[in-house]
Parts: C-alpha cells; structure tokens; sequence
C-alpha cells in the first residue's frame, strides 16, 4: 500500500473531494485510511464520571486509498519506487521524481 501514517494526503473523489489532512491511521488489510479533519461523524458519549451529561462528539471516519493520493508539495502526484545504488529502495513523486 502506498499511503502511510503521518503523510499528508488529498481525497480525489466521494464526497469529501478536494479536503486534505494527514493520515493518522492506516488499515492494510481492509485498504482504508483515517485522515485528520476529513469524514467527520458524530458518536454519542455514554455518562461517565469526566463527563456526567454524556452528550456527543466528532470523529474521523476511514476512507478507502483508492481516493486519497499523496500530496508532492501542492500538487497531488502518484508514488513509485526507485532502487538505488546501495540496493535500497525508495519511495518517489512519478510527477516530479523527487523523494517522498
């Protein structure tokens, strides 16, 4: 999977289309995303002794990879993977070839 924790990420397509944030979580196995900021719901809060009233609360939903590509400064841009002469690989912008 190309997407991993802490990159900064755009969502291409749904409908939160155009919103970027960083990426708190990743789920390989089920291909999804936990962007900060991005696909915001509303959970109740049981009362508990913090917070005697309960009440609710905003969190992130996941979003699935194939709509989220990796931010290259401003611009979205796909990611490759190059080997370099010590036989270590990795990760580059295919737009502008520079390392992510």
């Amino acid at each position: 999977m190309k997407i991993r924790k802490d990159m900064i990420v755009k969502v291409i397509s749904g409908n939160f289309k155009g919103m970027s944030g960083k990426v708190l979580k990743v789920f390989p196995v089920s291909q999804r995303a936990v962007v900060e900021g991005v696909a915001l719901t509303k959970r109740t809060l049981r009362p508990s002794q913090e917070n005697p009233k309960g009440g609710f609360t905003e969190r992130e939903r996941s979003l699935h990879v194939s709509n989220l590509m990796v931010l290259d400064g401003n611009n979205a841009a796909r990611v490759g993977f190059k080997i370099l002469n010590d036989k270590s690989k990795v990760r580059i912008s295919k737009k502008t070839g520079k390392e992510i």
